[in-house]
């Protein structure tokens, strides 16, 4: 803790260096000391916005804050909207290390040196980024590659920043009205993973794959080829491509490339990704898009990917295409059915709240409506019928953002619907219905041919078990039916054992005191011995059983 403690007066001067000091002041621990906070020295003109103050913040604390904020960004749903598009400014950009460290690197992750890998290697980087930086190298056969090399010691400043963080986290759960609300805790662990995946390039490499794998030979776009034997965990190589920055408007026009065409291949792209294949580049930022002359996009940087499961994309396509035709109650009951609200939500309320949210949309032209903005929307409403976090639909919100705003900067007039809707309507359509039935039967075949031959034998192992249980149940039965009838044989035992010896010790204590035996004496001695002899049999008899 006194590390962590250490590290939170580092994140408090940074905070209120830069005007942040309501930010520092939601921190219980430091409540006591706010007046403290006015006597720091050379903070910031307050005049900035505060969204900015808090970008600036978090790029001077590091790495693992800078990638938190992005990460933030794209939760509109639970932060102010100047911070959330604040946030989306941060740059990710640090001074390189130096290329003999990365040389070193490289050769201790071969095992071999960088001349057996190399035919030219150029130890100056041409990009660094906080977790990674990337060098131009050729292989011995003349193919022109990029060389990914993790940052040296990075796993030991994330672990440590991000220990802070959860500590961050589960203080604001305990003591930040909101936190039981926004699950600050679950954010963090969301966040870990992410990152951590990151620090792995052979699980990017294996992403970059599968992407190249499901737009192989598309006119759409290209992904540059993985070359694994240069490959590890840290140390990945991948193909060198060429382009225009998707930023670079001016030069794309001079091309002669169609922007409206760019633009709706670009929305097409990302259904295609997360529809057909439930597997999308969730990083799609202008820094990581390139355009060929010909208009292809080239995409790089697949640290980020998100995945969509039959279930998911089929209640996603339906609330889409529902909203399209403000059918609301269909939103609602797609929401209950897919499990994204709890079963005992109120239909009734949320197709309310939902029609609260959406008419004022269609209140504007299609080709004004923001498909972000309105699952944006869509999941704060859901989010106050205690609709919980769900990691995959919180990528796929922020690249539609990306994507959506991507392509109004290069064709303002783009109308997603446009692509959009016909696009889900026929997956939709091959999702339901006999053409999806006999695809489904099609892709099942083979796998009930292979079953074909252990059938029977399956068929005498289910037929036997049951057998089995069956009598088991009806052995079960006959022991429970034994044990009852036992259990009333005791019950009589203990009664004659408990009044034979109480008959005895109660004709005892009619004995007289006297030596003269008279008649009283005999009735107590026979009772006496009566109870005696019930008791003695009593007891023989729960001795046996007890054998």
């Amino acid at each position: 803790m006194g590390r962590n403690l250490f590290h939170l007066l580092r994140i408090a001067g940074v905070f209120t260096r830069h005007g942040l000091d309501e930010f520092v002041s939601a921190i219980h621990l430091f409540r006591p000391y706010t007046f403290l906070l006015k006597l720091i020295p050379g903070k910031k003109n307050r005049s900035i916005a505060r969204g900015d103050r808090l970008r600036m913040a978090l790029e001077e604390l590091g790495p693992v804050f800078i990638k938190f904020g992005q990460v933030l960004s794209t939760r509109p749903d639970l932060l102010p909207e100047d911070i959330a598009s604040s946030l989306t400014r941060l740059q990710d950009q640090v001074p390189p290390f130096p290329g003999s460290e990365a040389v070193a690197i490289i050769e201790k992750a071969y095992g071999d040196d960088l001349d057996a890998h190399f035919r030219k290697f150029e130890t100056e980087s041409t990009a660094s980024a906080s977790v990674a930086q990337v060098h131009y190298a050729e292989l011995h056969d003349g193919t022109e590659v990029i060389v990914k090399v993790l940052r040296p010691g990075i796993e030991t400043i994330i672990e440590r920043d991000l220990e802070l963080l959860h500590t961050l986290a589960d203080l604001a759960e305990r003591h930040w009205s909101q936190g039981k609300r926004l699950k600050p805790k679950e954010i963090i662990e969301d966040y870990d993973r992410t990152i951590h995946d990151e620090l792995d390039l052979m699980r990017e490499a294996a992403s970059a794959s599968q992407l190249r794998i499901n737009f192989e030979n598309s006119d759409l776009i290209y992904v540059p080829e993985v070359f694994w034997a240069h490959t590890t965990r840290n140390v990945m190589v991948m193909e060198r491509i060429y382009g225009i920055p998707i930023r670079d408007i001016d030069r794309i026009k001079a091309a002669g490339i169609d922007m409206k065409k760019l633009a709706h291949d670009g929305v097409e792209i990302f259904f295609t990704q997360a529809f057909r294949d439930g597997f999308f580049h969730a990083d799609m930022h202008p820094g990581n898009i390139f355009v060929s002359e010909t208009g292809q996009y080239r995409a790089v940087d697949f640290g980020i990917m998100g995945t969509l499961g039959t279930a998911d994309k089929r209640y996603l396509a339906e609330n889409l295409l529902a909203f399209f035709n403000r059918d609301y109650h269909r939103v609602a009951d797609a929401h209950i059915r897919a499990g994204w609200v709890p079963p005992s939500t109120n239909a009734e309320q949320f197709e309310a709240a939902i029609r609260t949210v959406c008419e004022p949309i269609f209140s504007r032209p299609l080709s004004e409506i923001s498909f972000g903005t309105f699952l944006v929307d869509l999941f704060r409403v859901a989010r106050i019928f205690e609709m919980p976090v769900q990691p995959q639909l919180v990528l796929l919100q922020k690249t539609i953002l990306n994507i959506e705003g991507l392509g109004r900067q290069l064709y303002p007039d783009l109308d997603l619907w446009e692509t959009a809707k016909p696009f889900l309507e026929k997956w939709m359509n091959e999702q339901i219905g006999p053409k999806a039935a006999i695809k489904t039967i099609r892709r099942e075949l083979p796998n009930l041919f292979t079953l074909a031959p252990e059938l029977p034998g399956l068929t005498h192992q289910l037929m036997y078990k049951l057998k089995n249980d069956a009598l088991t149940l009806h052995t079960r039965d006959r022991e429970v039916q034994a044990l009852r009838i036992q259990n009333q044989i005791e019950h009589k035992r203990t009664t004659r054992l408990v009044l034979g010896f109480g008959f005895g010790f109660g004709a005892l204590m009619f004995l007289p005191d006297r030596s003269d035996l008279s008649s009283i004496l005999m009735p107590g001695i026979i009772l006496a011995c009566a109870s005696l002899l019930s008791f003695i049999m009593a007891l023989r008899c729960r001795i046996r059983s007890d054998k």
